[in-house]
């Protein structure tokens, strides 16, 4: 049912050309039709769960008590030399390897690198997801800490001292670039018209010779809509300043292209649609830039010479640079089960899908006079946000919310109320933001 040749679109990113959204509902519980399908067994809450709330936390992959089996059993068995490579079997790597699936391949991934190389070799399995090449990523413990190495490579003395960015980025972020005013940065705003999308021309007209950095998101939180990369990008060289894209909302979902778009920094989290769990973010810097700069916040792992215990910093010149102290190991473990399948299926896949699912969803909810607070254009849109207003009665003592887990859904909370709906028993769940990702992990669970 689905079309997967690649249309032009939005400058920066592609979509896709797809049949009536409405016939995709009567086939979605065919693999033959959507093959995607046969990855729902890898993600054990979807076999009682329909979970709508991958914008908050991915669902976890089967795989990923293995990986933390395999990190306590190297603890446990190798002590101090778990911080050098070894290359075992997973059968050796504790309980929870011997179950077979379809993708039972995916078992064998426990074959480890030391501690110490593990910040750089996950970063190697999110580089092909944004278009970076091996030894260009970096694994971090969050975006604002990604970010805040950014900022430790810059001074913000006038007259380059600008930050632009627009109202609609997430708060952690923007309170990182807000500390700096008092290092001498100067924020400028870009403001939004209808909460949705600030739009491109407007931010790049914001863009001045005064401008240092313009970090920005491909994909706005608040409303799914993608913004323009190479539009933004190419404002911002123009005048001389850099860019750092935060992907969180897009990598491994929307296509993208970090090396073609000549994103200077891009950040980003495995946290949402990667499915890799809490406690692993990652950084890129373009390599040309990287090695001629130097980032305050670098740690030993980011010395050339780290075992010699050296007084004074010798920086090394790839993505290591940008590493701090000790790396968050158990938690580069749990990332990698999430990152093997997104890289198996493919992003362009998994694009497909949501565009098909969306545009249905958007349909439906138009049906119904439910106001979409997401671009309506499939190629502006990431994921799905709806507003609607139950009933009084309904939401009396948050019923609805009680509801919806009684029926084995999850949805985020925000404060204005909006819907999702299960489709198999008609019945209206959310009384929230809606945050909807129906990709291969979000097909609804059965009745």
């Amino acid at each position: 049912m689905i079309n997967h040749k690649d249309t032009n679109t939005t400058k920066g990113h592609k979509s896709v050309s797809f049949v009536s959204p409405a016939a995709l509902w009567f086939n979605a519980s065919s693999s033959m039709s959507d093959p995607l399908l046969l990855w729902r067994d890898e993600f054990p809450i979807l076999q009682h769960t329909t979970y709508l709330i991958s914008n908050s936390l991915g669902a976890m992959p089967r795989a990923v008590p293995g990986a933390l089996a395999a990190y306590a059993h190297a603890w446990a068995t190798r002590g101090v030399r778990a911080w050098e490579s070894n290359r075992v079997p997973a059968a050796e790597c504790g309980p929870g390897n011997d179950r077979r699936t379809p993708h039972s391949e995916l078992r064998t991934s426990h074959l480890e690198d030391g501690w110490w190389e593990m910040p750089i070799a996950v970063g190697d399995m999110v580089a092909p997801l944004i278009g970076a090449s091996p030894g260009e990523v970096s694994m971090h413990q969050n975006v604002t800490l990604a970010s805040a190495m950014v900022l430790s490579c810059f001074d913000f003395r006038p007259p380059r001292n600008r930050i632009v960015l627009n109202e609609l980025e997430f708060p952690s972020v923007r309170y990182v670039y807000q500390a700096l005013r008092d290092s001498g940065a100067e924020l400028v705003v870009v403001p939004s018209d209808d909460g949705i999308r600030v739009p491109t021309g407007r931010m790049i007209e914001a863009i001045d010779e005064r401008t240092l950095l313009v970090p920005f998101s491909h994909v706005l939180y608040r409303s799914a809509c993608i913004q323009d990369v190479a539009a933004i990008t190419a404002g911002a060289h123009r005048m001389g300043a850099y860019v750092v894209l935060d992907t969180y909302h897009s990598a491994g979902v929307l296509p993208l292209d970090v090396q073609g778009l000549a994103v200077d920094f891009a950040v980003g989290g495995v946290l949402k649609w990667l499915c890799g769990g809490p406690g692993a973010a990652f950084l890129y810097v373009r390599p040309d830039l990287g090695a001629h700069l130097k980032p305050r916040l670098a740690g030993w792992q980011a010395h050339r010479r780290p075992f010699a215990f050296e007084g004074e910093m010798d920086l090394r010149e790839d993505a290591w640079r940008f590493l701090t102290g000790t790396p968050q190991v158990p938690a580069l473990y749990a990332a990698r089960p999430g990152l093997e399948i997104i890289n198996k299926v493919g992003v362009a896949n998994i694009r497909a899908k949501s565009v098909c699912q969306t545009s249905l969803l958007v349909e439906l909810a138009r049906e119904r006079g439910w106001r979409v607070n997401s671009p309506l254009d499939a190629a502006e849109r990431r994921e799905l946000r709806f507003a609607y207003r139950p009933s009084p009665a309904a939401v009396t003592g948050n019923r609805l919310g009680h509801e919806a887990l009684d029926v084995g859904v999850l949805f985020s909370h925000a404060q204005n109320a909006a819907i999702a709906e299960n489709h198999e028993g008609g019945v209206a769940v959310a009384r929230s933001t809606a945050y909807i990702e129906p990709s291969f992990a979000l097909v609804p669970a059965g009745p």
